[in-house]
């Protein structure tokens, strides 16, 4: 056999043993960071679509330039916006390197993706969002909301520089 029909059956074996990705995911839902929920029952974490909110110990600066971890405001802040009942649906995108669903998920009518970055606690993740959240983040910006009160890094940019500031 040549090269490329190896390569050929290594792919359809492989889309074969792939199970078919979920269009929807609906639940109670609890959160894992700042970005990322686990809905009740499954065994798989899902990554919120498009956005980027900051890591668990990322540190920003209020507006008295008091440090404190925005990663774990941005949680809380995800916590709240999913509310008590913390019932959402999602609708999957992808699949990340990490085995994520990546989604844009509902609760109580409104999206949480765009919720969040409203809220100023996360950006428009303009790498994979196509800039759907940009205007909502104009807007946390203008009335300067959740980390847009002080001074902050963007996660992608805390990430790269090895999260040593």
């Amino acid at each position: 056999m040549t090269n490329l029909a190896l390569r050929l059956i290594a792919v359809v074996a492989m889309l074969w043993t792939v199970p078919a990705l979920a269009t929807k995911i609906a639940g109670r839902a609890t959160v894992i960071d700042g970005d990322t929920i686990a809905v009740e029952g499954a065994d798989f974490h899902i990554r919120l679509y498009g956005i980027d909110a900051p890591e668990g110990r990322q540190v920003c600066r209020d507006a008295d330039g008091a440090a404190y971890l925005c990663g774990s405001r941005a949680a809380l802040a995800l916590d709240d916006i999913l509310g008590r009942n913390a019932r959402v649906s999602c609708r999957v995108k992808h699949r990340d390197r990490y085995r994520r669903y990546v989604a844009i998920c509902r609760s109580g009518g409104r999206s949480v993706n765009h919720a969040l970055v409203l809220a100023g606690w996360a950006l428009d993740y303009p790498r994979y969002s196509r800039g759907i959240y940009a205007r909502a983040e104009a807007l946390a910006r203008e009335h300067r909301r959740g980390m847009w009160v002080g001074g902050f890094q963007a996660p992608w940019e805390w990430r790269r520089k090895g999260a040593d500031e």
